[in-house]
């Protein structure tokens, strides 16, 4: 066979496979107590939680370090109410804006505290008023030396 007759050959079958792969997805699920038993039979699940105002992309058994909370101690089980999406690699449910607590139950555990770098906080203070506020400001002190 010459090569663009093997050529023109490879491109028909892989056209018929291609095809037939994209006929053959799989069915939605009808309600959202299917939703999460399809979630539960694959192998890997994520959630999406919103955890000290920030959200984080979660799998089972992640190690996650957070900023500072306030009261929690090495042991504590804390309950994560904000989630935003719950899925897998085929099925993904997300909430309009969360999914409600009492379909979803995500426990995290503290582990240790760790020290981080130290932040910086930078404040910096106007030199100069505007004119407005210059004239205000001096009024206020002439006052101020009069007592």
């Amino acid at each position: 066979m010459a090569s663009w007759q093997i050529r023109n050959w490879l491109s028909n079958n892989l056209r018929r496979v291609a095809s037939c792969s994209v006929s053959t997805q799989a069915a939605l699920p009808k309600n959202t107590c299917a939703a999460f038993s399809l979630i539960r039979s694959q192998p890997s699940q994520y959630i999406v939680a919103s955890l000290a105002g920030r959200k984080y992309l979660l799998a089972p058994r992640d190690l996650l370090t957070v900023p500072h909370l306030k009261d929690v101690h090495v042991g504590d089980v804390l309950a994560l109410q904000d989630i935003h999406e719950v899925g897998s690699r085929d099925s993904p449910l997300r909430g309009d804006p969360i999914i409600s607590p009492s379909r979803v139950k995500v426990e995290a555990t503290v582990v240790e505290h760790t020290k981080g770098k130290m932040e910086v906080v930078f404040k910096k203070k106007r030199k100069g008023l505007p004119e407005d506020d210059q004239e205000q400001a001096s009024i206020h002190s002439s006052a101020y030396r009069l007592h």
